[in-house]
């Protein structure tokens, strides 16, 4: 046996707990060793891209290298992947709620490659997607590999994501509420201990690769005072419209890609030209903009602002630079989507917390320029923007407080990001009742929540519950020979077929009983005869929801299942569903 297989045998004879630990500090180590790579490689590929560009002028470069990106990837996809690694917390959600938490091999790599690839070359998205689906990947195949139950893979899956937060941002709190509020992994005592464990091994390895620096370097000037509690409250609402700006302009983009999903190369000219000409105008586009950030986060004065018109037509023209930042918020959405609808790789976590930081330095000029209160610091309201998009765009507003707090060492700003991020997903949820990540499932019935039914619902498959062995007659059966049928099932009801397996009707064997016994009328009646009319059927796309609501509506105990051409698939019983619906409200509720 070899060492690696004694390893396996070792930690199989582990008690449960004992064996989530130990998977858990493994998975942090390997998330904080993918994030590591995939940031040197976006720092390397970017370097030797942009190092020798004039910041006094405009670059032609920025008109070729993005679709070059683009290019690669695509190719990279296409003949390496051969599957779609796009939306990558998305295909977490969906792996979590359809797939038993299992994510394939290839995830716990291709999306690095990939997604480095695309924003090295100035693709305009984040790295942290497709970190998160790496993460998580990693859980799942680990836990594969050690044959653990699916609600072992499912908390496994959360490990990873929460240690990918947490080795990109070195902020282990964030890891954890992001599991729990993005990707419904409901917190116990049994998932708390192993998630909190990812995240700190991540966190404490990311402080080995790359030391003690913040991904955002931020010092407060000025402290926190109540009378900014309006413009705070103002900051969340704006913010909230500013997030659903961004959900839905992501939809219609998406749709527009959607429509050429044939054409790989229209998509890739659409995306391609769209992108450069957006990072050509507006040069802080590129990549994933951290840079762009850092300068709102840590200037003094107007010329340190103004660096953020480097590289661009609009250098030296300082009087535009608040008219830069607003086009900049408008239009990034509009780069991210053409980068994923052209081919490239990445997520929306990124441009979220870019939006948000050039809309809270936005809102606190304006704010400052109308005199519309006392004077609110730029700085701090940058941070808080960031908070207040990211908790608007995922709904989640503990995600946003600890993750902002914890990059920037900003827990001095804690009550206004609690506000701000509070406010804004209130004001977007009147509006967007799911995040930008489940929206797309939620649409099919396949999003997970921490409602407790629902969600057993959604990990049910229909198909698990079609039982596909059944005694069918023709409508001109004669009476006698149907009670020999009848004799042999062992079901309380018949279908009744065409010759082509149409379904018209169901003999109920309950209500047969009174001409069973009288002989005199077995060649006088056929199966037509004696057949009811079929109460509801149900097709082998539906979700579970609305199977049980037929059982419901109905109080019926078997539901036939038709085909798209019409053909009886099978049937549902009320009794096997219920036992599968029981089984696993007991699965997912023990410690």
């Amino acid at each position: 046996m070899t060492s690696v297989g004694k390893i396996y045998k070792w930690a199989e004879r582990l008690p449960e707990k004992q064996l989530m630990i130990m998977l858990a500090l493994g998975v942090g180590f390997f998330a904080s060793v993918a994030a590591y790579i995939l940031h040197r490689l976006i720092e390397v590929i970017q370097h030797l891209l942009t190092s020798r560009f004039d910041s006094t002028s405009h670059n032609l470069l920025y008109l070729v290298l993005p679709v070059v990106g683009i290019w690669l990837t695509m190719l990279f996809v296409r003949y390496v992947v051969k599957d779609n690694i796009s939306h990558g917390i998305t295909r977490i959600l969906y792996a979590i709620s359809s797939k038993k938490s299992r994510l394939k091999g290839h995830n716990c790599w291709t999306s690095v490659i990939a997604s480095a690839i695309t924003i090295g070359f100035g693709g305009s998205v984040g790295a942290e997607a497709p970190i998160v689906l790496t993460g998580s990947a990693i859980g799942s195949n680990l836990g594969q590999r050690f044959h653990l139950d699916n609600k072992q893979l499912m908390l496994l899956v959360g490990c990873g994501a929460a240690a990918a937060i947490a080795g990109i941002f070195k902020a282990p709190m964030a890891g954890l509420v992001f599991t729990f509020e993005v990707l419904m992994v409901d917190l116990s005592m049994a998932s708390l201990l192993p998630i909190l464990t990812a995240s700190v091994t991540a966190t404490c390895f990311t402080y080995i690769f790359v030391g003690s620096d913040s991904l955002f370097s931020f010092h407060l000037d000025s402290a926190w005072q109540l009378e900014r509690v309006p413009a705070s409250i103002l900051l969340g609402l704006f913010c909230g419209f500013v997030s659903l700006y961004f959900i839905r302009t992501m939809a219609i983009c998406e749709g527009v890609f959607g429509r050429l999903k044939e054409n790989r190369y229209a998509r890739l000219a659409l995306g391609g030209i769209l992108l450069s000409l957006l990072i050509f105008l507006f040069p802080a586009l590129y990549g994933e903009g951290y840079n762009a950030l850092n300068i709102l986060l840590n200037g003094e004065n107007e010329a340190d602002w103004n660096q953020m018109l480097n590289n661009s037509l609009f250098y030296g023209h300082g009087n535009m630079l608040l008219w830069y930042i607003a086009f900049v918020v408008l239009t990034k959405v509009v780069a991210t989507s053409a980068t994923n609808g052209g081919g490239g790789v990445g997520g929306t976590f990124a441009p979220s917390l870019f939006i948000g930081g050039f809309s809270g330095f936005l809102f606190a000029r304006l704010w400052n320029i109308y005199e519309l209160g006392p004077i609110v610091p730029e700085k701090n309201f940058t941070l808080l923007g960031m908070a207040g998009v990211m908790a608007g765009v995922m709904h989640a507003p503990l995600t946003g407080i600890f993750l902002i707090a914890e990059i920037t060492g900003g827990y001095q700003l804690f009550i206004p990001l609690i506000i701000v991020s509070v406010a804004a997903v209130i004001t977007i949820s009147r509006f967007e009742p799911h995040s930008i990540y489940a929206i797309r499932l939620a649409r099919e019935g396949k999003l997970l929540t921490h409602h407790v039914d629902n969600s057993v619902l959604t990990l049910m498959s229909l198909d698990s519950v079609i039982e596909r062995e059944y005694t069918a007659v023709s409508p001109d059966m004669p009476l006698g020979r149907l009670i020999h049928v009848i004799s042999q099932s062992r079901g309380d009801f018949i279908p009744v077929v065409d010759t082509a397996n149409h379904l018209i009707g169901e003999i109920d064997v309950t209500r047969m009983r009174h001409v069973m016994f009288r002989t005199e009328l077995y060649g006088r009646f056929k199966a037509s005869d004696v057949m009811s009319p079929i109460q509801a059927t149900v097709s082998p796309g539906d979700q579970m929801v609305e199977v049980m609501h037929q059982f419901e509506s109905t109080n019926t105990n078997n539901l036939p299942v038709i085909n798209m051409d019409g053909t009886l698939e099978g049937y549902i019983s009320r009794n096997r569903t219920y036992s599968l619906y029981r089984k696993i409200v007991s699965d997912y509720s023990t410690e």
